[in-house]
């Protein structure tokens, strides 16, 4: 019976190794490979071997849709966490409203992006709701073109995607807040530590396990991002919001339909979020370890 038992092991393991197999590792090789080629619409293309990659680095649209896509994540990631944070702390505060305030917290979270884009877009329109909000209370000097301005377009998407998510970012740490152990909270009131002194030394500190995973969880998301800068400005204007992901569509759709050099963006991208994720995750895991 005990040798049979790495047998049943392997036997429970080989479909999920499959599925991994079929739908990570062999889209993910074959990615790789087609990067390699010169490969368009209608040819499957020749190999080229670095080409793409070499071309990569001149791309000046290349190179802006990285530099808004990093700057969209920091902005992002900041505000995300910090509201996200904000609202759970409240949340814990207040344990009357505390199930109800969870659950209506994760209400946006469970519109899809395309949805919610369409709604923003009415009401950031230059006579949107917002705009005529201003308006209303006698503040008409500070309404905008907040989609057609490059100026603020990517952070207007940004803050859709802030109000999606925050949410589940509150999730996230209310989840650690419950955590807290109770003594410990008992006896720093008993000490007379509240308020902002408490949350900075005793709440944060603890707080470290939950905010790896969201700080992590909300990088690679705003990393990825498509759905919000595609329906809401196609990238514009002037390119102020294209990010990699809306770079990849327009090579790969639009145009010439270049598949192999979107497909070495695709790759660029993916270096870019294993690197990213992987050195806040270490970082914030060695936060949690020193603590």
């Amino acid at each position: 019976m005990i040798h049979r038992r790495p047998l049943v092991s392997i036997a429970f393991m080989a479909p999920a190794v499959a599925m991994f197999l079929a739908i990570i590792v062999y889209p993910l090789v074959q990615g790789l490979i087609l990067s390699t080629t010169d490969s368009k619409i209608g040819n499957a293309g020749d190999f080229v071997g670095a080409a793409n990659y070499v071309a990569l680095a001149s791309d000046s649209d290349v190179m802006r849709a990285l530099g808004v896509t990093i700057a969209y994540a920091a902005v992002v990631v900041i505000a995300q966490n910090a509201i996200g944070l904000a609202l759970a702390r409240a949340l814990y505060m207040r344990p009357r409203i505390r199930q109800l305030g969870s659950t209506l917290i994760l209400v946006p979270t469970l519109m899809s992006a395309v949805m919610a884009a369409f709604v923003w877009n009415s009401l950031l329109a230059p006579d949107g709701a917002i705009n005529s909000l201003l308006k209303s209370l006698g503040l008409g000097s500070l309404t905008h073109v907040w989609l057609g301005d490059p100026s603020t377009a990517l952070w207007a998407i940004a803050l859709v995607n802030v109000w999606m998510f925050a949410g589940y970012s509150a999730a996230i740490f209310l989840a650690g807040y419950m955590n807290l152990p109770a003594e410990l909270i008992d006896a720093s009131n008993v000490d007379g530590a509240s308020g902002w002194r408490r949350f900075v030394s005793i709440e944060w500190p603890l707080l470290a396990p939950a905010t790896t995973v969201a700080v992590t969880l909300s990088l690679i998301g705003s990393l990825k991002v498509f759905e919000l800068p595609f329906v809401m400005t196609n990238g514009g204007p002037a390119g102020s919001s294209t990010t990699l992901t809306m770079l990849i569509f327009n090579k790969i759709f639009g145009g010439l339909g270049s598949f192999a050099y979107g497909a070495s963006i695709a790759v660029v991208l993916l270096v870019v979020v294993v690197l990213f994720a992987g050195v806040t995750q270490s970082l914030l895991r060695r936060r949690e370890e020193r603590i």
